[in-house]
């Protein structure tokens, strides 16, 4: 495709990029200065990101007399791509916060970032813009099993069968729902199928990876969903300029006694035994040797440099055996707060206080699920779990068949959980995202204004009293101790 083939600039959608011919130099500085374009030598023209298309289609429009054409998008070949006939099918009236929500999308320019908390209903306010707009629709979410609950809700509100793409399917409909991973691999080749784009769990779109996703769509109205905003202003900028500005933002202090129910965290510090004290303390001051003899070689080392010293086997073979000792016993250190006995004994009294009630229980690693699984007797999710095992255990966790539930990340966000009251959390990260959506799983308010509480069991004197701090420096934490 040459710029000699043609009579009249023109514009086509390629493998995630738009490419404009038979444009000057000098013209596209001139009109499209604020869009990243690089000329394209072996093809004779300029590309840019699919992204930019809506963009490059205004700035033509407003500059070109004599018009183009424009390629880009199924629409120009495909009728079922350019308006879409969708049914109300819910027996619903959206609550005030919502609304507030979908007034911000439509007025903000329908590109931008809604934060609300876990619970709140972003879902509802997500098929409600999609219902409105009534154009294709792509709905990115992280995992496997929210791609299927996105497909179920969008059937019982719209009657539509949505598309899949993902988990071993490929069936690309006007309106689909995919994963991240998968539609940075497959962008390309579906990128100019849908004008709406929505970015579930949207902090998830900031990696390098994964925003290739949002840079290879020529969607021109995009929405980003999430219930925490990344911390540091490199990933919040590369958001703004993948999705759009923050137009609505809600917390749970906000939102709590309105639409989530009232809450309370609960902080119980426990002790590790004298055999488990005598080894903590063992393996933390192996720890605290090493760095010291590695800051005393170099100056500017730190623990994060642990792990590529190891690697170092031929260059330097004694400091890589000191490393990978010094690895050993941080995991060996990690591991006795993780499976501290006090944490099992407080669980079972947690137990004991709360049988009568549904309880979500939160680890920090999936061998501690397995030994609180196998010591009670309660089912165990985990991220690798096939999805009938795991249908199985959500679906007794709702019916009341089974009163406990443990899982390490794979409850932590996104997926839909029946009306839980109770949680406890026995180790984690510090981060404050996995904080606050553990702590969204027993927010959903129910019938009867339950009070939900959520605890935190924490192993005195270790890092764990760190973490936690970490974790509760957010707002939701702070006010409701």
């Amino acid at each position: 495709m040459t710029v000699a083939h043609r009579s009249r600039p023109a514009v086509d959608f390629h493998q995630g990029t738009v490419r404009l011919f038979g444009l000057s130099p000098r013209f596209v500085e001139k009109t499209l200065a604020d869009i990243p374009l690089a000329w394209d030598e072996r093809e004779d023209c300029f590309r840019g990101d699919a992204m930019h298309a809506d963009a490059i289609r205004r700035g033509l429009e407003h500059s070109l007399a004599g018009g183009f054409d424009w390629r880009v998008g199924r629409d120009a070949g495909a009728a079922e791509f350019r308006s879409l006939s969708i049914k109300d099918l819910r027996q619903m009236t959206l609550r005030g916060d919502q609304q507030q929500a979908v007034e911000a999308f439509e007025t903000g320019g329908r590109r931008g970032l809604i934060v609300m908390p876990t619970g709140t209903g972003k879902t509802v306010v997500a098929i409600e813009l999609m219902i409105r707009n009534r154009c294709s629709t792509l709905i990115v979410v992280p995992v496997r099993d929210l791609m299927y609950q996105w497909h179920a809700k969008i059937l019982e509100a719209t009657g539509i069968d949505a598309g899949l793409i993902g988990d071993g399917v490929h069936r690309v409909s006007p309106v689909s729902v995919t994963t991240y991973d998968s539609a940075a691999i497959h962008m390309p080749r579906i990128g100019d199928r849908f004008q709406l784009i929505i970015f579930d769990e949207v902090h998830h779109l900031a990696g390098p990876w994964r925003s290739d996703a949002a840079r290879m769509s020529i969607a021109a109205h995009r929405l980003g969903l999430t219930a925490t905003l990344p911390g540091d202003d490199e990933r919040m900028t590369r958001l703004h300029e993948l999705i759009g500005p923050t137009l609505y933002q809600q917390s749970i202090a906000e939102a709590s006694g309105a639409s989530l129910a009232d809450y309370s965290v609960h902080r119980i510090a426990v002790r590790l035994t004298d055999e488990e004290q005598h080894r903590y303390r063992d393996y933390a001051q192996q720890i605290q040797k090493f760095v010291f003899e590695q800051k005393t070689i170099d100056p500017k080392f730190k623990w994060e440099d642990t792990y590529a010293l190891s690697a170092a086997t031929e260059e330097e073979p004694d400091r890589a055996r000191d490393a990978a000792i010094a690895m050993r016993a941080f995991r060996l250190k990690r591991q006795i707060e993780e499976h501290a006995d006090a944490k099992l004994r407080m669980l079972e009294d947690l137990f004991r206080l709360h049988c009568d009630e549904s309880i979500i229980v939160f680890t920090g690693s999936n061998v501690m699920a397995r030994k609180i699984s196998t010591r009670f007797l309660v089912p165990c999710l985990l991220s690798h779990c096939g999805k009938k095992e795991r249908r199985q255990w959500l679906e007794g966790f709702a019916e009341g068949r089974y009163r406990v539930l443990v899982a390490n990340r794979v409850l932590d966000e996104g997926v839909d959980l029946p009306e839980v009251k109770t949680a406890i959390v026995l180790g984690g990260l510090s981060s404050q995202r996995q904080a606050i959506q553990r702590l969204g799983r027993v927010l959903r308010k129910g019938r009867g204004g339950r009070h939900a509480k959520l605890y935190e069991v924490v192993v005195e004197d270790t890092r764990e009293v760190t973490r936690s701090r970490d974790r509760r420096r957010n707002d939701a934490y702070r006010q409701k101790r």
